[in-house]
């Protein structure tokens, strides 16, 4: 029976990465598209779901250790490990399952790094504008050295 429940569990733990994947898309689009006022509630949908997997993942972690002793392999086996002890079907649904998680397990370390990329380069866009409402903003020369570029009147501070 703990072949059955470890198989349920990873069957989960895949929705729930393919789940976050698409909640990091969703994210995406909007840096990209500039809709800044949605990144708080895109954020909260990432959270939850990561919640979830790290609740799933504890369960994956009892049900691998329950087959591992079942099927006579040391404790925390990798699916591997637990594919190789297994006879088919299991062999095979096994290195399934861990061929899918590398897959979207990279997929999501790309997205995240591009959503980093976009995070970063919104918050220098709005400390540059900020920036340049201020009297006095860091610049550049024409020989590439910092200089400070004097701004009067962009914004009336007597209001």
């Amino acid at each position: 029976m703990s072949m059955e429940d470890l198989s349920s569990v990873l069957w989960r733990e895949r929705d729930l990465l393919e789940l976050l994947l698409f909640k990091l898309e969703v994210e995406q689009l909007v840096l990209a598209g500039g809709r800044s006022h949605w990144l708080p509630a895109a954020a909260r949908e990432i959270e939850a779901v990561l919640a979830e997997i790290r609740e799933v993942e504890l369960l994956r972690s009892v049900r691998v250790d329950e087959l591992a002793e079942e099927i006579g392999l040391d404790p925390n086996p990798s699916l591997s490990q637990i594919a190789e002890a297994s006879p088919e079907p299991w062999k095979t649904l096994w290195l399934d399952h861990r061929e899918s998680f590398a897959t979207v397990a990279a997929q999501i370390t790309e997205m995240s790094q591009s959503n980093r990329v976009l995070l970063t380069a919104g918050y220098q866009a709005a400390q540059a504008t900020l920036l340049s409402l201020t009297e006095r903003a860091p610049t550049y020369d024409a020989a590439g050295a910092v200089g400070t570029l004097t701004r009067t009147g962009l914004v009336d501070r007597s209001l």
